[in-house]
């Protein structure tokens, strides 16, 4: 999935939490959230807190997404409340390959 892609995708499914998300789609987002949120910081601080809670709840989906792709419960986005461990232990799950087939489906699944 290409960095284009994985954003329309993304804000497609703003606030889907079925399915599942590749590594790549998960990744691109991040990249473009965090490089949109440094662009809109430098233009003003309001702009870029309005900017990240619009994108508040596509993050959290996709999110649950990527854990769905590697078997995981979306609730487990709940462990980054942990400070430093917890950041960790989410990072590890995303970079994980994805686990085919699981209790969510294929890659592509019904809302692909």
């Amino acid at each position: 999935m290409t960095f284009g892609e994985s954003i329309k995708v993304c804000f497609s499914k703003y606030a889907d939490f079925n399915g599942r998300a590749t590594r790549s789609e998960f990744w691109w987002w991040v990249l473009f959230v965090f490089l949109a949120s440094s662009a809109a910081s430098m233009v003003s601080p309001m702009l870029s807190g309005l900017f990240s809670l619009g994108v508040l709840l596509p993050n959290i989906a996709a999110g649950a997404r990527r854990l769905h792709d590697t078997d995981r419960s979306g609730w487990l986005q709940l462990v980054a409340l942990i400070p430093v461990i917890g950041w960790l232990l989410l990072i590890y799950w995303c970079v994980q390959e994805s686990k085919e087939p699981n209790r969510f489906g294929t890659t592509a699944g019904p809302a692909a």
